[in-house]
């Protein structure tokens, strides 16, 4: 068994992974807010974390792993009220579609999924706890966290308070009594869901959610906190704050593990850009081990670009190392001189590297069962050679002339920051068998 290094955030250093109780490991990570189908973006954490998961129980036996559901929000509500239908039906059909895109990426149960709608009780206690020890405040039936009373916050980010303030879009409100205090509770409104509380019918902030259900979950402390870079603050720093006021500790997670965007044409994917590829998009299109293999082909702490090419490459991957897949192949321990890679800070690049020496040698008939193994360690070759080949046969509905006009009426949209319509554009070309990109002020397209 090798040590295993990870880049922590909150000291900016690699560091060797050394749990708070070898029997007991912890690791929480931010799961999506439900408001819309989750993107390619999306994915990337869901992928890495998984893999981290795997190479935590590699090496102990018993790893709890929390991934929530933020299930109330603004932007729920406002998106609810746009499709003209309840917050419980638009989450209830998002987190369907989320769950089929983490099976489609072939990624593991978390140990919990909690939703926070179903904790808004341990939500309540942790805000009366911070209230009570002088850490928030109630005004006009808001609760706010006073930032000025926990000294190490902007620590995870690595600037101060003002830095902070000045880098972001700091909510305005008389309510406060400084401008980067940040919401616990807030009222609802007219027809808005809601919650019983001491301070009125409401609901929580969106940050103390993770806070209440890592507690309930994994205690005041645990070993790992994951998710996107983005991430970091607010919310990352808030939950810090916030949970280690509320339990008196030093410590909240000891390792803070970030991975970077996923970019096109270099342009962080983002609705404002019009850029976004839904995952359930390529579903029944492609293979999600195709996908899979894209998010680890840059490691998780370098930015990816997602294009053609990157797809193209991976898919033909596959398709070699699909040669000397038999279904009679036995599943063996992978050894450590192999996983290596992985235990230094989950460098999935040089653990692809490994696979195609293995593969190298299984096209000659020597370890193929350590080959498909290997794979399958990290989520890949779980499909037969039926199941593999079945994509291939989704051939494109339509021809160039109609792909030009749809691309035009695309445009058009998006000039007029129509970015839905310009999705729906987008997303009925996949359908139809054709990728596009934006690229240098231009929109390429052609066929899978």
């Amino acid at each position: 068994m090798m040590d295993i290094f990870l880049t922590n955030n909150l000291t900016n250093k690699k560091e060797q992974f050394i749990p708070k109780n070898k029997k007991k490991i912890g690791m929480y990570v931010c799961g999506p807010t439900v408001y819309d189908d989750p993107h390619i973006g999306n994915a990337r954490p869901l992928v890495v974390f998984d893999i981290l998961f795997k190479l935590l129980k590699n090496n102990f036996s018993k790893v709890t792993y929390v991934r929530n559901i933020t299930d109330i929000d603004d932007k729920i509500i406002k998106s609810s009220q746009e499709q003209k239908i309840s917050t419980k039906e638009l989450t209830e059909k998002v987190t369907s579609s989320f769950l089929k895109d983490c099976e489609f990426l072939n990624c593991e149960n978390p140990t919990h999924q909690p939703k926070a709608t179903e904790h808004i009780d341990l939500m309540i206690e942790m805000i009366t706890e911070l209230i009570e020890k002088g850490f928030a405040y109630e005004n006009q039936k808001h609760v706010y966290f006073e930032v000025k009373k926990f000294s190490d916050y902007g620590k995870l980010s690595n600037k101060n308070l003002d830095e902070l303030i000045a880098g972001s879009r700091v909510e305005i409100s008389e309510n406060k009594k400084n401008s980067e205090d940040f919401v616990l509770w807030k009222p609802s409104i007219n027809d808005e869901p809601f919650w019983d509380s001491p301070w009125g019918k409401g609901r929580p902030g969106w940050h103390l959610e993770c806070s209440a259900m890592s507690k309930k979950f994994l205690g005041n402390e645990f070993d790992i906190h994951g998710g996107g870079i983005d991430l970091i603050f607010p919310h990352h720093e808030n939950e810090i704050a916030q949970s280690r006021c509320a339990n008196e500790t030093k410590v909240f997670a000891t390792y803070w593990v970030h991975n970077a965007f996923i970019t096109m044409s270099n342009e962080k994917m983002a609705k404002s850009q019009g850029n976004i590829l839904k995952i359930k998009d390529f579903r029944n299109k492609i293979s999600g081990q195709v996908i899979r293999l894209a998010l680890m082909s840059t490691h998780y702490k370098q930015p990816l670009d997602w294009n053609d090419k990157l797809l193209h490459n991976c898919e033909n991957t596959l398709d070699k190392w699909y040669r000397v897949y038999s279904s009679d192949l036995k599943s063996i321990k992978v050894p450590d001189e192999i996983l290596k890679p992985l235990y230094e800070d989950l460098n999935t690049p040089g653990y692809i590297a490994n696979l195609h020496n293995l593969f190298e040698k299984a096209s000659k008939g020597e370890g193929i069962d350590l080959f498909i193994s290997a794979c399958r360690f990290i989520g890949l070759m779980n499909e037969s050679t039926d199941q593999w080949n079945d994509f291939k046969k989704n051939k494109a509905s339509i021809n160039a002339s109609e792909i030009e006009d749809m691309l035009k009426l695309r445009e058009k949209a998006r000039e007029n920051k129509n970015y839905k319509e310009a999705d729906r554009i987008r997303d009925e070309l996949l359908d139809k068998g054709v990728l596009i990109e934006d690229k240098d002020g231009k929109t390429l397209w052609k066929f899978k």
